[in-house]
Order: structure tokens, then C-alpha cells, then sequence
């Protein structure tokens, strides 16, 4: 039955203070790091490990951790065994970016993965906490919305995309060049997580000049295009992009073990912005998943207003995409 609870974590409460947490391409360049960082968290009871490529060593190889989180690899057909009782189903499956290639191009690829991937969430943990890093976000956090809508599971408290590397990039340049510590910083991040959709909101930094916004901003906005680059084809921002989306999933996993005041940058489902689905704004995180969503558009400077409107209108295309290829499909 569309939308029915199949595991017993479906039915518990995600107050308590361990939870099991499935990685879906754990075999990937991001896949590994991030696996090994989510088994170092303490929330986390148990860890499943999935991936189209054998999984198994990975698994053995995190489950060397000392940590108490047991770990158990799946491969091929088993992603459903991958999936059943998850609290937390983080998700870097997919190709990753080459050298030429925009996030629109790997749309062809990984819309169809990351589809299946829904289906099979619908199918198994229909309530867990989806947390979305494969490429195009933009577009593929829409194909989950939809693919779980006609399910009859979809919860947009508990679908989201992962766009933490965004402020982490930003929370380093601002702190290179201010001469701070990063982790100092606090600055928040809205729009999309690609090009001119990512919008540091930098005008909440007194001691950064005016004047140098727009060059920090380009900078923040080409940051995923620098490493793939620099990368010379092998690869796109892996570790980066692992360490922010551990950081992300601890985060979550605070909030939904009751923590109070748990405050992250998301890709979400929301109204705030008029014209657009998704888009992506601090959130408070707690039992229930996405449980505020912060309106911080206002008080913006004419620039960031400008670069709010054009992420709005690239958004309002890109989440279309997403949109219209889900429901082609269903």
C-alpha cells in the first residue's frame, strides 16, 4: 500500500538517542569518506552501506571504527534489505562532475538513479529522514518530492538537499580573508547549489567590505568548478563535499534526537520564495525533521536582491526539469 509503514522504525519514535542511518552509494568518492565519518558519530546505532559497486569492503573496512554502530554492506538488488528500518538515508549516489560538464549535464545520468532510489525509500522506509547530495540538487531533490508524492509518503519536513558545502566554502574564504578562524563565522547561504543559485547572504558580515561581496560571491559560486578542474578529470569535490555532509547529518541527527536549537542551510520544500517549490534557506531541525523554515531575504542589499531574483528564476527551471521528468516516469 502506497505510503505504509514496512519497518518497525517506521513506527518508533525518532526521539531516541540512537537511530540507523543507510548510505546509498557508499562506495563512491564521496560515498567512503562519508561513511566513515557518519560511523565516528555516537547517534548512530547502526549503518548500512549500499552501493551498485561491491560494497562489502567498505563496510569491513568502517567497521574497523571503534565506534558501537554496527556496519552491514549491500550490493546489486539488495538496496530494498539496504533500506529497511532507516531513520536517515543520505544519498551521493550517482556520476560525479568532469572537467566541461555543468550540473545540467549530469542530469541525464543521475535523474534516473536517484528516481529508482526514491522508489525504493517509498518502498522501505517511506518515513525516514532523505537527505539528498546527488547532482543536480536542484533538480533531483523535486524528482524524490515527486516520486514520493505519488507514493503517498512524501513529508517535505523530511526530504531535503544537502547544500552545507556552499557555507563551508564560504565560512573558509571569509575566514582566509578576514584572518579568522572559518569556524567563527556565521554566515547563511540561500538559493540553490549550483552557479549563480548559490547566494552567500554577506552583507550580515560588518567587518567585509561592501565592495568585495560580489568578487567573494563569484568565488563561493565557482568553488565546485575550481576542484574538478584542478582534479584534471578524476574527479569532482569528494572529501569537502564528505566532511559537509557529515557535519549536515550530525546536525540533522541532533535535531532528531531532541536537541534544541539546531539551525542548518537547506534545500527544502517551501513557500517562502513566490514562484519557485524548493529553495534553499536556514531551517531548525528537530524530532520531526524540518521543523522552521527562516525567512532571512530581508534587510538584503540591492545586489543580493538582484542575485536572489536571478537564483529564483534559474531555480523556477530547474526544479521544472526535475518536476516534469519524475512525472514522465510515473
Amino acid at each position: 500500500r502506497s505510503g505504509s509503514c514496512l519497518s518497525d522504525a517506521c513506527t518508533r519514535s525518532l526521539t531516541s538517542t540512537t537511530m540507523r542511518v543507510t548510505v546509498v552509494g557508499a562506495a563512491g568518492g564521496i560515498g567512503q569518506p562519508l561513511s566513515l565519518l557518519i560511523k565516528q558519530n555516537p547517534l548512530v546505532s547502526a549503518l548500512s552501506l549500499y552501493d551498485v559497486a561491491p560494497a562489502a569492503g567498505v563496510a569491513a573496512d568502517v567497521s574497523h571504527v571503534d565506534t558501537a554502530s554496527s556496519v552491514v554492506g549491500y550490493t546489486g538488488d539488495a538496496m530494498g534489505e539496504a533500506l529497511k528500518g532507516a531513520d536517515v538515508v543520505v544519498i551521493p549516489a550517482g556520476v560525479p562532475r568532469k572537467p566541461g560538464m555543468t550540473r545540467d549535464d549530469l542530469f541525464a545520468v543521475n535523474a534516473g538513479i536517484i528516481m529508482g532510489i526514491a522508489r525504493a525509500i517509498a518502498a522501505n522506509c517511506p518515513r525516514a529522514m532523505v537527505l539528498v547530495i546527488t547532482n543536480p540538487v536542484n533538480s533531483t531533490v523535486p524528482i524524490v518530492a515527486e516520486t514520493l508524492r505519488a507514493a503517498g509518503c512524501f513529508n517535505p519536513a523530511k526530504v531535503v538537499g544537502v547544500t552545507t558545502l556552499d557555507l563551508m566554502r564560504s565560512r573558509a574564504f571569509i575566514g582566509e580573508r578576514l584572518g579568522r578562524d572559518p569556524r567563527s563565522i556565521s554566515v547563511d547561504v540561500v538559493g540553490g547549489h549550483s552557479g549563480t543559485t548559490i547566494v552567500p547572504i554577506l552583507s550580515t558580515l560588518a567587518a567585509l567590505p561592501e565592495s568585495e561581496h560580489g568578487a567573494l560571491t563569484e568565488k563561493i559560486q565557482n568553488a565546485g568548478t575550481v576542484v574538478v578542474e584542478a582534479k584534471a578529470g578524476k574527479g569532482s569535490a569528494t572529501l569537502s563535499m564528505a566532511a559537509a555532509a557529515a557535519h549536515f547529518v550530525g546536525r540533522v541527527l541532533a535535531g532528531l534526537s531532541g536537541e534544541q536549537g539546531v539551525r542548518e542551510c537547506a534545500y527544502v520544500a517551501t513557500s517562502t520564495v513566490s514562484g519557485v517549490d524548493f529553495f534553499a534557506l536556514p531551517c531548525t531541525f528537530g524530532p520531526r525533521g524540518v521543523m522552521e523554515v527562516h525567512n532571512v531575504l530581508t534587510g538584503l542589499t540591492t545586489a543580493e536582491e538582484q542575485r536572489v531574483a536571478s537564483a529564483r528564476g534559474i531555480l523556477e527551471t530547474q526544479i521544472k526539469k526535475g518536476l516534469d521528468f519524475a512525472k514522465s516516469k510515473l
